[in-house]
């Protein structure tokens, strides 16, 4: 059980000598005991990224002092930075069109215990999985959309995304393509989740296609959103080994548990803040 006075820091800036050691002497000198820590130098990008997991054990330093001298630090390194209360849970909207499987994932894990997310409730342009919402006592939201309503039908997510007061949104078998502006508008905030075969396979049936071509290897891939259709900075991928006896609904049935776990993995990374961006990469302290 985490306290009000544990806090998730993360940062990235120029990679240069002294950067480890400025942040161990700031957080001792206000009182703080590390309890985690990890950092990582892009030898390629000239980036320097760390996560540093801590408790204020002084009961007279708080968070706007934390935050001050933080904000201080940073400037002599040119540090992009963020800084968590560990108890603070993200807020989810989960977004879902007929395939149930990532969504029913989620919902038991984070009743179970097993995500440390709020979900807020549940988006979808068919009415097929309302019942599976409301099992969890979750609001279900029907957004049909058109080519010629999606605008409005972005407009009304963005609605509920301010008005549930929503951290991240998570597309789990989403199958809409989200337009450029609502990516840009929720850059670094959704997650999805897609097959990811070699050689890939886009457009309808994708595991009988899988089939008809003799795949050996099967896999999921967990990614930020971007314009980019399928493109963005991925987080997690999960792959299982197939062979010439699996049919098009076993390599189905493999996927799908695939997508599962490494949408899992990815949303509960996001939530402990051990992803951070590196470009059109990430760096995942797990």
């Amino acid at each position: 059980m985490t306290s009000d006075r544990e806090y998730v820091l993360t940062l990235s800036c120029p990679d240069s000598r002294g950067i480890v050691a400025a942040v161990a002497n700031l957080l001792a000198g206000h009182g703080c005991n590390i309890t985690e820590s990890q950092q990582y130098g892009d030898h390629y990008t000239g980036r320097f990224f760390m996560r540093v997991q801590f408790a204020a054990e002084d009961a007279g330093v708080g968070e706007d002092a934390l935050r001050g001298a933080f904000a201080a630090l940073a400037g002599d390194f040119r540090m992009d930075w963020e800084l968590w209360r560990r108890d603070t849970r993200p807020r989810m909207l989960v977004m879902v069109s007929k395939f149930g499987h990532c969504l029913n994932d989620l919902l038991y894990r984070q009743r179970s215990g097993l995500l440390d997310v709020e979900i807020a409730g549940v988006v979808s342009n068919h009415p097929d999985l309302e019942f599976l919402a409301d099992s969890y006592g979750l609001d279900f939201h029907h957004l049909p959309v058109t080519p010629q309503t999606k605008a409005a039908q972005e407009g009304r997510l963005l609605d509920l995304v301010e008005s549930y007061d929503v951290d991240l949104v998570v597309l789990a078998r989403y199958m809409q393509v989200l337009s450029e502006d609502l990516c840009q508008k929720m850059s670094g905030r959704i997650i999805n989740i897609h097959h990811s075969f070699l050689p890939s396979f886009k457009g309808a049936r994708p595991y009988h296609q899988a089939h008809a071509r003799g795949v050996k290897l099967i896999g999921a891939t967990a990614h930020y959103v971007t314009a980019d259709l399928d493109e963005g900075p991925i987080i997690e991928q999960e792959v299982a080994r197939a062979d010439h006896t699996y049919s098009p609904e076993q390599l189905a049935a493999v996927g799908r548990d695939l997508e599962s776990v490494a949408l899992a993995r990815a949303v509960n990374w996001h939530a402990e803040r051990r992803v951070l961006l590196n470009g059109a990469k990430t760096v995942v302290f797990r």
